[in-house]
């Protein structure tokens, strides 16, 4: 074997090796990954406590909680398409518990369907605390003069509605909130793409084996020609 050929093969060897690193890696994340979205489904589907004093975006996201009181006001609506629903809105309401003033997430209205009347006496609500992670340098200002968000701003939102920064996403309420449809939290918009990664990196590492044998045989062809003549 020409010396050629083996600095090709130890390339291709080590190329290849640490592609199939790689994808091990993502392997492991994917493991990772998916003791987390266990570990979040498990704290969504807990049982619900009250809403905390001050609760912490990062420890208490996606905390269930169930509060009782009075929805008040007008809600802001939040632009917002759901499949096989087609374009709407998400209803933000001010919500008076425990007198303090806090925001609820009450699900989707479709486009074109009146706002529901708000009602009168008071119900409980369950759900779950969420700060979502929505705005970008493309997102629109908010059209106060006709109520109308394209994200959903936590701390813009309760200044609007003079509430504390907490926004609970509905999943149940103790009387009917129809025609709005709650839109409850889970972990399906959390991405999970490491296991496509690992295909790709080990996908590449075939590649790069192929190419580095196909290189060596063109080598070591070549060379025989040359011995021939």
């Amino acid at each position: 074997m020409s010396g050629r050929v083996i600095t090709v093969v130890l390339f291709g060897l080590i190329g290849a090796a640490i592609l199939i690193s790689l994808g091990v890696w993502q392997l492991q994340r994917l493991a990772w990954k998916e003791d987390v979205l266990a570990e979040i489904e498990a704290r969504i589907a807990a049982e619900p406590v009250a809403v905390p004093d001050t609760p912490d975006e990062e420890v208490d996201r996606f905390l269930p909680v169930a509060a009782e009181g009075l929805f008040v006001g007008e809600p802001l609506r939040v632009l917002v398409s759901v499949q096989g629903s087609g374009p709407g809105y998400r209803l933000i309401h001010g919500f008076e518990t425990d007198g303090r003033r806090i925001m609820v997430d009450r699900g989707f209205l479709a486009e074109g369907v009146g706002l529901p009347e708000v009602p009168e006496t008071p119900v409980t609500v369950t759900g779950n605390l969420h700060w979502p992670d929505e705005i970008d340098g493309f997102t629109p200002e908010p059209d106060i003069a006709r109520n109308q968000w394209f994200a959903r701003d936590v701390p813009a939102m309760a200044a609007q509605l003079e509430a504390e920064p907490i926004l609970v996403i509905l999943r149940e309420m103790s009387v009917s909130g129809a025609p709005v449809t709650p839109l409850p939290v889970t972990s399906e918009g959390i991405p999970n793409n490491h296991l496509g990664y690992a295909i790709q990196w080990f996908g590449l590492a075939l590649v790069w084996l192929g190419m580095t044998a196909f290189l060596a045989w063109r080598i070591t062809r070549s060379n025989a020609v040359e011995e021939v003549q």
